[in-house]
């Protein structure tokens, strides 16, 4: 049986966190995302407006869940050059 501090969840997530040295959370702020991903408040704001990025309506303010955040990786990952 693995250990469970081996278990990695969201191991997209977990990867680019560990290069921010930024530590895995139960929600994300659109500031938090622009850390993680290395752009602009205005940047995510246009990935929630066009549909790529999940935002939640979560009470006190709209916050991201890990798990839309790994999808949101899986997604984006390109093709190998041909």
């Amino acid at each position: 049986m693995a250990d469970q501090a081996e278990i990695h969840r969201y191991p997209l997530l977990e990867e680019m966190l560990a290069l921010r040295d930024m530590r895995l959370q139960a929600t994300y702020t659109i500031r938090d995302l622009g850390k993680l991903f290395e752009v602009s408040v205005r940047a995510i704001r246009n990935y929630v407006s066009s549909g790529k990025l999940t935002i939640r309506d979560l009470p006190g303010r709209a916050e991201f869940l890990p798990c839309d955040l790994e999808e949101f990786l899986r997604r984006s990952k390109r093709g190998g050059v041909k």
